[in-house]
């Protein structure tokens, strides 16, 4: 067992060959398994415990759930340096700023338009389904009154200008500290090109010192990884023992209808990477599902950044490419975002009665596609960006604390599918450069 667990740290951090890929798609399917048993193994534990009524043993899924926290955190304390290292060793290792501009520029295009066809696809998909609920107005009315409201007015979003203004970071050792991501990776952009200016023997020197971390990293990366299973089992046990098979109908149809949307627009993403990717599929299914299942756990795009990255070396694709698209996209891309998000607001006008017109269905999805960029990136982030399109149109605030009740489960699915496109983009992208 320890010649394994060794064998799997080393290959982790090797680079890929060309004669490589499909030993490395083997080891993560490998890896996937022992991942879904954890993930299958908590599901079952906890409806099981939900259905034994044991007030004396209640304490079991608050003493588990700081295990799954502790393999959380294991993974975060990795993301700050990574994320600086795979942007200053992919940019600083070109010959020019023209590359990076146009790389950069592919990525951004490709962001901005599937975000659109995110936000129409929801917008003409979603309102019959949800019109296909069958909603008691008294069911509603219990509903508000077990919702907590107050976690909506306590996390409002700055205003833009300070969020503008906030972009270029007085102290980026700060904004780290902050884990303030965006602004953290605009200055290493930033810095990564002014790199490309100076003597190339004083660059090679800290593309060499990048290089070092982010290959220690990609160790430390494999031995949490390593631990990945007991991690999702911990995260999922609770999750269950709490919500149990006791789900109320009416949200539990429409978890059940949101989720179904964002899978079915996340297998369209497949064909992408086979046709224009030119990855075969059956590679790509495989290589995803552990970045996959590390977002679907974790609900954190960050946090399966370094599973992310370990896909597209098993893919074969350029850590040119991956080590520059990965990090903005985890930061400015949310693919599912808009889907979940605009069909939880039709939702709750669905649920308190309120008639939307075809305008204002689609300013819906307009507004909160293009606000999944200002979306912070953590786990319901894309909630938080949601106030001002419900108070401009007169919807109900309170619903928002709705969403924020059942949204555990659709941002399983948000963020599994926000990890696969950013896998997607980086194929998409290391193939039009070939």
């Amino acid at each position: 067992m320890c010649e394994i667990a060794h064998s799997t740290v080393r290959k982790a951090v090797r680079k890929i060959t060309q004669n490589e890929p499909q030993e490395r798609v083997e080891e993560l399917m490998s890896a996937s398994t022992r991942i879904l048993i954890g993930l299958g193994m908590g599901l079952i534990g906890g409806v099981s415990f939900s259905l034994l009524d044991i007030s004396a043993d209640s304490l079991l899924p608050s003493i588990i759930e700081p295990i799954g926290t502790l393999w959380v955190n294991g993974i975060r304390m990795t993301v700050v340096p990574l994320l600086m290292a795979l942007m200053i060793t992919a940019i600083a290792g070109q010959e020019t700023t023209g590359t990076i501009a146009q790389l950069g520029g592919k990525a951004i295009a490709l962001f901005v338009t599937m975000i659109v066809v995110s936000s129409l696809f929801t917008f003409f998909v979603a309102p019959p389904l949800i019109a296909m609920l069958n909603i008691d107005p008294d069911a509603s009315r219990s509903l508000l009154e077990r919702t907590t409201t107050a976690a909506v007015g306590s996390s409002e979003l700055p205003p833009f200008r300070d969020w503008l203004v906030a972009l270029i970071p007085i102290n980026p050792i700060r904004a780290a500290v902050n884990n303030a991501i965006l602004p953290l990776m605009i200055f290493t952009g930033l810095f990564s090109m002014a790199l490309l200016k100076i003597k190339t023997k004083e660059r090679a020197a800290i593309v060499s010192f990048f290089t070092a971390i982010k290959d220690t990293m990609f160790v430390l990366i494999g031995w949490i990884m390593l631990l990945a299973p007991v991690g999702i089992f911990a995260l999922v046990f609770p999750l269950a023992a709490t919500l149990g098979v006791s789900a109320i109908s009416v949200l539990g149809s429409f978890i059940v209808i949101v989720s179904s949307l964002i899978v079915v627009f996340t297998l369209a993403l497949y064909p992408l990477a086979a046709y224009i990717g030119r990855i075969p599929l059956r590679d790509f299914t495989r290589a995803l599902a552990p970045a996959q299942i590390v977002g679907f756990s974790t609900r954190s795009s960050l946090a399966a950044l370094p599973a992310s990255f370990t896909a597209t070396e098993a893919l074969g694709i350029s850590s040119r490419v991956s080590g520059m698209v990965l990090p903005i996209a985890v930061t400015l891309f949310h693919f599912a975002s808009p889907m979940g998000r605009t069909a939880g607001t039709y939702f709750v006008a669905s649920l308190y009665g309120i008639d939307l017109s075809i305008y204002e269905l689609f300013i819906i999805a307009a507004a909160i596609g293009l606000l999944s960029f200002y979306s912070p990136a953590i786990p319901s982030g894309g909630l938080l960006i949601m106030a001002p399109v419900y108070i401009s149109l007169g919807l109900p605030v309170e619903g928002i604390g709705i969403l924020i009740a059942i949204d555990l489960i659709v941002d399983m699915f948000i963020t599994a599918a926000n990890v696969s496109a950013n896998v997607t983009v980086a194929a998409m992208l290391s193939r039009s450069r070939s």
